[in-house]
């Protein structure tokens, strides 16, 4: 794994900063992304709005003064906020690198989470394609290891990466094990 250098000592030696992985998701993924915030959060949210003002201006409209300034605020603004913020947000940690002993991930958008897996506790290797993925060329790839936290997912990638991805780690980890041994 490549690192910035020591930046310091501590009681077990010196401590080490891990840059940020080298490698980019594909920037279609923003779009991806964007997609499935409309279909899962901002979409939704900005129906049950508009449901809630038809059904206030032909039932109840002396509701709508109060009504529509509280939707604007409760479901409208955070629906627009999320849709356009997430996806850029997103793109901007999500990365990726392989180096010779470890697969490093970074992903997130809000909750962010670092992952080092070694290739020694690599079990599987697997490329997972959904529809809207495979609708903007994108594919994942999910690195099974022996460890409680579960696999390390790398999504966004364009689906040619991810295989040579794939193919690329098959070809590391074995170099490990016959390495070891």
């Amino acid at each position: 794994m490549h690192t910035t250098g020591a930046t310091g000592t501590t009681a077990d030696g010196p401590s080490v900063t891990l840059r940020p992985p080298r490698h980019r998701v594909d920037p279609r993924a923003r779009r991806w992304w964007a997609v499935q915030a409309l279909l899962t959060v901002s979409g939704p949210l900005l129906l049950t709005a508009a449901t809630l003002l038809v059904l206030s201006v032909l039932l109840f409209p002396g509701a709508l003064p109060w009504l529509a300034p509280l939707l604007a605020v409760a479901l409208v603004a955070p629906a627009l906020g999320y849709q356009l913020a997430m996806p850029a947000w997103r793109y901007r940690i999500h990365a990726w690198e392989v180096g010779e002993t470890a697969v490093y991930t970074a992903n997130g958008w809000f909750w962010q989470r670092s992952r080092i897996a070694p290739l020694s506790r690599v079990q599987t290797v697997d490329t997972t394609v959904g529809p809207l993925q495979r609708h903007f060329g994108l594919a994942t790839v999910v690195v099974t290891t022996a460890s409680t936290a579960g696999a390390v997912k790398i999504a966004g990638l364009a689906a040619d990466d991810a295989r040579r991805m794939a193919e690329h780690v098959g070809r590391a980890v074995r170099y490990v094990r016959e390495d070891a041994t």
